[in-house]
């Protein structure tokens, strides 16, 4: 049985008893509380506490029934005058209806508190809605001053919840608002991102029954094997059928929607097979096991994908497209036929002033060069101050001659030079090309079916391209030999856009560091532990592994200084210490972050902005803002898997008119 801890009241009975000097109100009247079983409560004398509105009034007896906490029925009396205001009651002048009224409502007045001894001024305005109460007629001891109270401050209650009805919406309307802005700039057109607007997301059940049946196939395959196993030839043979019709159902469906139409059957078939398979041939450590395998072999599968697929992703954006091929070739023939060749029209005043703007551009890409020079003087303020100095290799040399022959930009200088022609530039004195010549790197990187070449670098595949053991990537690192009457020079890769005046890289004080470049460490991101191997000695015990790392692409090199600290030493010294690549891996940026290491300076971020070449999600405000864009990566703009919003910013300085592109179909 529950036990109750408070009184729990049952019913009341009220009988109002009227004492006065009037005979005609108290004849007939009888006591009700004479009762010899009932206890007696002695009445409190309140009389000298309260002061009525109405002196007038004559006192009430009221005897109240409850029950105790032991459950006995008990008498309460009381006095009209020693109730809380809380109680509501109506004058009994005003007549036996009004009076059956007033009785109802001392009912409620009482249920609202079961503590009616305790605490007899517990309001229950408070505690039930004005709507579920028994609505009773003011008290005469309301005045009007009370009501007027009252209804102030329903009337301020009402008011106040109307304003916050009207904020609430308000602020619904701001958030509904915002909502569709966001999903309006969303885009869902990126690869491999997540979107709540793309179809198979519409409905979070609508491959279900795909899913179904690729489990069902897994399990089939499962049971295949312990079926063959244990000579179960029929069940066997039953397995493979349903497999494979299962797995022809499927197809290349990626939703209910695209399953065939007799999918479902098929499934219900297989879910029969597998049933019986489960009776005859379940056993939970060996389906365990077959599952262990299973998942084995398919991890084994995807790894073996990944390698693939990371190859011919290298392979699509080292292979020069076709019109890329025909534009050189076309380009060449023409400088030799027209006799080009035999003209030598150097400006040697401006190539070698220091007073002008200095760029140097290494690359054996016609186009690429073009839109790097064709963007730098379209946003020059003044472009006859700027002097390009173009490198390239004895393959490109005669079209990126020709190319600028025919097309010279706007009052700007170029000097188109072969790499070739730098004798100084040998195996004696280099040691990348010492590098090129043993064994070793010719066995790494050009014995293609060699066992040591697919394991040793399957993990990175993009290190393996011979591009990083380019002159034309290293050179970089020889620039005061290649200038040697230059005093700074604004280094700039073939995969860059130019949209704003560069001219102020000139005047930026370098704090006497030799390099000036934009800092690409974000939190934990791209700093020397991503570069370098910290576990080799020789790095832990020379440099920070939270040392951040910088872009190149775009540099500002002070060649004074350059000269003064001996950099190309400091990097021949490092590049021989690395002959074996257990420093790092090949390329030039992390040669460059050690020879650089505490000798660059950091720019605005503003000035070169990365990522166009592999990021689909950068900030396209920043994009716009920056002063040089950087197609780092392998989606470069002039190949097909360039990332198509970003394409835009380089086509714009493509001479699409021009009759060498049109006929090498080189279009946007």
């Amino acid at each position: 049985m529950e036990t109750y801890t408070r009184p729990l009241l049952l019913m009341f009975f009220f009988s109002v008893l009227f004492y006065g000097a009037d005979s005609s109100t108290t004849k007939g009247s009888r006591a009700l509380y004479g009762c010899d079983q009932c206890h007696r409560i002695k009445e409190q004398d309140i009389s000298t506490t309260r002061v009525r509105n109405y002196p007038d009034e004559k006192d009430i007896d009221i005897i109240a029934t409850y029950s105790d906490a032991t459950g006995h029925v008990r008498l309460a009396r009381l006095k009209m005058r020693g109730l809380s205001d809380s109680w509501i009651w109506e004058n009994p002048t005003h007549g036996n209806n009004e009076h059956q009224m007033s009785s109802q409502g001392l009912v409620e007045s009482f249920h609202t508190d079961s503590r009616f001894e305790d605490n007899p001024k517990h309001s229950t305005d408070e505690r039930y809605p004005e709507e579920s109460r028994i609505r009773i007629p003011h008290s005469a001891s309301m005045t009007p001053v009370k009501i007027k109270r009252r209804i102030m401050r329903q009337e301020r209650r009402k008011a106040r919840a109307a304003e916050l009805i009207q904020q609430d919406k308000e602020t619904d309307n701001h958030i509904v608002s915002a909502a569709i802005e966001r999903s309006e700039g969303f885009d869902t057109t990126v690869k491999g991102k997540y979107s709540i607007w793309r179809r198979e997301y519409k409905n979070p059940n609508s491959d279900s029954n795909l899913k179904l049946m690729r489990d069902q196939i897994v399990m089939a395959k499962a049971y295949t094997n312990i079926a063959k196993s244990k000579n179960k030839t029929v069940l066997y043979k039953a397995l493979v059928k349903h497999s494979r019709e299962s797995q022809q159902a499927i197809g290349a469906s990626n939703s209910d929607a695209e399953l065939h139409l007799g999918a479902l059957d098929r499934a219900k078939a297989m879910g029969h097979v597998l049933s019986i398979a489960k009776d005859q041939l379940y056993d939970c450590l060996l389906v365990a096991r077959k599952l262990r395998v299973m998942l084995q072999s398919t991890e084994d599968s995807v790894n073996l994908q990944k390698k693939r697929s990371a190859f011919l992703i290298q392979l699509a954006a080292k292979t020069v497209p076709r019109p890329l091929h025909c534009l050189p070739l076309q380009l060449a023939a023409d400088y030799y036929l027209q006799g080009h060749h035999k003209k030598v029209n150097l400006d040697k005043e401006k190539i070698e002033d220091p007073s002008l703007y200095h760029y140097a551009i290494f690359s054996d890409n016609v186009l690429a060069t073009s839109v790097v020079v064709n963007s730098t003087v379209h946003n020059a303020k003044e472009p006859e101050k700027h002097v390009f100095h173009i490198v390239t290799d004895k393959l490109n040399f005669a079209a990126m001659k020709m190319w600028f022959l025919i097309n010279p930009p706007s009052k700007a200088t170029i000097e188109v030079q072969n790499i070739d022609d730098f004798k100084w530039l040998n195996s004696s004195y280099c040691s990348v090309l010492r590098q090129l010549e043993s064994a070793r790197i010719k066995e790494y990187y050009f014995k293609a079916n060699h066992p040591s070449s697919l394991s040793v670098g399957s993990d990175n595949l993009k290190y393996r391209n011979p591009k990083y053991l380019s002159m034309l990537n290293h050179l970089r690192f020889y620039l005061p030999e290649v200038y040697p009457k230059l005093n700074r020079i604004l280094f700039l890769d073939d995969d860059i856009v130019v949209q704003k005046d560069l001219t102020p890289l000139w005047s930026i004080d370098l704090k006497g560091m030799v390099n000036g470049a934009v800092e690409t460490c974000k939190e934990s991101f791209h700093r020397f532990d991503k570069y370098l191997n910290f576990s080799n000695p020789l790095i832990s015990n020379n440099f920070s592994p939270e040392a951040c790392g910088w872009a190149f692409g775009m540099n500002i090199f002070d060649l004074k200084e350059w000269k003064k600290r001996n950099i190309t030493g400091i990097y021949h010294r490092w590049q021989d210490m690395n002959e074996d690549r257990t420093l790092w891996k090949l390329g030039t940026l992390p040669p460059g972050l050690i020879t650089f290491y505490n000798l660059t300076y950091p720019l605005d971020r503003g000035w070169h902005v990365l990522g166009l070449g592999y990021d689909p999600a950068l900030n396209l405000t920043e994009i716009e803002k920056a002063s040089v864009i950087h197609y780092n990566g392998n989606y470069k703009p002039w190949l097909n898997l360039a990332v198509s919003k970003y394409k835009t910013y380089w086509s714009r300085y493509v001479m699409l008119d021009n009759p060498y592109l049109q006929v090498c179909n080189l279009s946007e």
